[in-house]
């Protein structure tokens, strides 16, 4: 927590992505009390919130630089996490494209999923690099960690089949459509499993400034999780509508990896003054 107070304290990045995060929040509860239904403020949340994602992904790239870019584990780990924030965004204003020109409310398969879908293999990276980063390897020496390495996967990629895929009716005519339905959760459950070894394996080898950093990468995701978890379970139940609940829990998940970029940010001014 010192952490992040610190980071919007010095960061003036991280000020305007807080002042974002809260005018959009006030936005949220506000449309959420004044109106019944879905209406035109519902879909210009929708539409709008995504703009956090877009500043956070943007400034990651500057960030990465300091930290040597695609030279270093660090670097790597910012540039991943970046893009899947850019993408992220990429898949909303395509979204946006199809509801406001096309009149077409939740197109799927679309242009937008290579955006959403596109964004999962690059926090799978992230998360990768981000565990190299934080000595998971020489953690998984351990008798116990190995059994931990094998059973949260599976756990989640149970989860996510008895949730989702159970009783699936294949459509051999839509092979997109198959594809992006095991693909998203299970891709998913790729990038919280890691993300969860990653913090239980590594959490005794942490120290120093960048434990707390590590482990706010590791909450942003957990929370981008929540938010697809969510979406697939509205949309497997025809609930999902625009500017509830769900995108709601992407503002919160993607103001968290924006936050998480600019705490890298701290960091490196850090090492330079110690240098």
């Amino acid at each position: 927590m010192r952490g992040l107070v610190e980071t919007i304290k010095n960061e003036w990045q991280a000020k305007v992505s807080l002042l974002l995060f809260i005018l959009l929040t006030g936005w949220w509860i506000f449309i959420q009390q004044q109106t019944v239904g879905v209406d035109l403020n519902h879909n210009y949340f929708s539409d709008t919130y995504g703009l956090i994602a877009l500043w956070g992904g943007v400034w990651g790239f500057y960030i990465s630089i300091g930290w040597g870019g695609m030279k270093s584990i660090v670097g790597k780990t910012i540039i991943f996490f970046s893009i899947g924030l850019l993408l992220q965004e990429f898949g909303q204003l395509a979204y946006s494209y199809y509801y406001l020109f096309e009149g077409i409310s939740v197109p799927y398969p679309s242009i937008g999923d290579i955006g959403y879908f596109g964004s999962i293999p690059f926090y799978i990276l992230g998360v990768y690099n981000l565990a190299k980063s934080s000595g998971i390897v020489i953690s998984l020496k351990s008798i116990e960690n190995k059994f931990q390495a094998v059973l949260i996967p599976l756990g989640m990629l149970a989860v996510s089949y008895f949730l989702f895929l159970r009783g699936y009716e294949f459509d051999f005519s839509q092979p997109l459509t198959i594809f992006l339905d095991f693909g998203y959760p299970l891709g998913q459950s790729i990038y919280i499993s890691l993300a969860l070894l990653t913090f239980l394996l590594s959490r005794k080898l942490l120290g120093g400034m960048m434990k707390g950093r590590i482990l706010f990468f590791l909450f942003a995701l957990v929370m981008q999780y929540l938010a697809d978890f969510t979406f697939l379970f509205q949309a497997n139940n025809d609930s999902w509508s625009a500017g509830g609940l769900n995108d709601y829990l992407y503002l919160v998940s993607y103001f968290l990896m924006s936050i998480a970029l600019f705490q890298m940010y701290t960091a490196l001014s850090k090492f330079h003054k110690a240098e």
